[in-house]
């Protein structure tokens, strides 16, 4: 490792890198930041620019959209509550609350330093650990898979507000949903209707248009015209953090940035799925879980670290194995090849300088994310100052570009305001639309990996607690169950407690 150091650094430390470092950061925060303009399209956006660059300085510029993306979501959401990225969904739930209560740079620096930590965390897991960890986790197969989602199915428990049962209508909503298109093992149509559109299933970033910013358009609509214009009071805040939030944020940080590396080195996962995890156990370890869905500062700190803390974990597979880890880095896999680095783990012995500053340039990205972040977050705080009668129209403007260019037909501006629509109605029976947004990440890798278990062991459930990889996260399912069961006890009981005492 120690004879790649200071040639990596020497290919790293130039110019031309650097300038496309902030290049990418500044882009991907950008587009990050519009709601339905996801990060993997950015990214295929862009990609041709990097054809006639080396593999450095390609790679510096991609990750920069990469990493930034990452952050850039959680600004929408935290702003107009309105996630510009899936994985910003979780940190919408506290991010906008806090800033309902005057504290919008506040929310925006902590989603930021969060976001960093979580950054530099997997960068520095795919520097020292990478080789170790991948081959880990190429010996994980179909079951275990099945029980990672299983594992991330119990959050919906913990996300599903005051009643449990409204929370899993809405999940099995969203599994419902996810079935559309067709059949994972069969190729047979479902819930298709003879719509050829709807052959390859539901957009997940078209859908979180409808169930979360088309929907907050309606709701405001119903307004009267004097209450749509936001408090200009809450762009005067200092965005101090005290020193008791910051000792606050350090566990839910730590942890959820351990989560979100040991989510993104699993192929096949993803940003969302460690945000919502980390959420949910942050939220069950909290001495103020009353807190959560109001404002707090471990909620909005949790999400961003784990989301960011993907980023570097996904490209463990890639780098070592030549298995990416996301969608996102699956595109990055053809900015190495075409400067005819095939990634696996042959390359760190025959372009072991390549490889060590790529993964030194992550640390440079995150970095240079902070510095970015840091002089934007006066210029994001300042959008809540504008009128929202001026503010809604060029929202519902971005969604409709959104849904529009995810694959450039109208069908998708269609489905985007049938599923408004949707959470609406929703809204109007008090079922929570995030239930529904775990379903569609979850249903199909948790049908799949189920129907693919089953085929391999010949029907047999027993393949599910054979390895040891399934029973840790066998125990980890229980260990969840058992948090949220006590957690909601213990509303119960507060609930009770304060009702006693206002008979009193």
């Amino acid at each position: 490792m120690m004879q790649y150091i200071v040639p990596a650094t020497g290919l790293l430390f130039t110019l031309e890198n650097i300038l496309w470092i902030n290049i990418g950061v500044f882009v991907g925060s950008v587009f990050a930041a519009i709601p339905g303009l996801s990060v993997i399209l950015c990214v295929i956006l862009f990609l041709p620019v990097t054809y006639t660059m080396t593999a450095i300085p390609g790679m510096m510029f991609l990750l920069g959209i990469y990493c930034a993306g990452g952050y850039g979501g959680s600004v929408s959401a935290i702003l107009i509550n309105t996630p510009g990225t899936p994985h910003a969904a979780a940190t919408m739930l506290d991010g906008h609350p806090l800033s309902e209560q005057g504290r919008t740079k506040a929310a925006l620096k902590i989603a930021l330093y969060a976001s960093t930590f979580g950054g530099v965390f997997s960068a520095l897991m795919l520097l020292f650990l990478g080789p170790q960890v991948a081959k880990v986790a190429a010996q994980l197969g179909t079951a275990e898979y099945f029980m990672v989602c299983v594992f991330g199915l119990t959050i919906i428990a913990g996300v599903s507000g005051k009643s449990i049962i409204r929370g899993l209508i809405s999940a099995c909503l969203g599994l419902l949903i996810s079935c559309v298109g067709t059949d994972p093992m069969t190729s047979y149509d479902r819930f298709t209707f003879g719509i050829s559109r709807l052959y390859l299933g539901l957009d997940l970033a078209i859908c979180l248009i409808g169930l979360f910013a088309l929907v907050e358009i309606l709701a405001k609509a119903e307004k009267r015209l004097g209450s749509l214009n936001l408090d200009t009071t809450k762009i005067k805040d200092d965005g101090k953090i005290t020193r008791e939030e910051y000792k606050r944020m350090a566990r839910p940080v730590i942890m959820s940035s351990i989560i979100g590396v040991m989510v993104g080195i699993i192929p096949g996962t993803g940003a969302s799925e460690a945000s919502w995890f980390s959420y949910n156990t942050a939220k069950n370890l909290s001495r103020h879980p009353e807190e959560f869905g109001h404002g707090s500062v471990e909620g909005i700190a949790a999400a961003e670290s784990a989301n960011n803390a993907v980023t570097g974990a996904t490209l463990i597979p890639l780098l070592t194995l030549g298995i990416p880890g996301d969608g996102t880095v699956a595109i990055m896999l053809s900015a190495l090849m075409i400067n005819g680095l095939n990634p696996g783990l042959s390359l760190f012995t025959t372009d072991g300088d390549i490889m060590y500053a790529i993964m030194l340039g992550l640390i440079l990205v995150n970095l240079f994310m902070l510095l970015q972040g840091k002089f934007l977050t006066t210029l994001f705080a300042k959008v809540v100052s504008i009128p929202q009668e001026i503010l809604t129209p060029i929202i519902v403007i971005f969604c409709f570009a959104g849904a529009y260019s995810v694959n450039e037909n109208y069908f998708d501006v269609g489905v985007a305001l049938i599923f408004g629509v949707l959470a609406w109605v929703l809204r109007k029976l008090d079922l929570p639309p995030v239930p529904i947004l775990l379903g569609l990440v979850l249903g199909s890798m948790t049908e799949t990996n189920f129907r693919r278990a089953l085929l391999i062991s010949d029907g047999s459930p027993s393949i599910f607690f054979q390895s040891i990889y399934c029973k840790i996260f066998l125990a980890l399912i229980v260990v969840a169950l058992a948090a949220i069961i006590r957690g909601k006890l213990k509303e119960a009981k507060a609930a009770k407690a304060a009702v006693q005492k206002e008979d009193n």
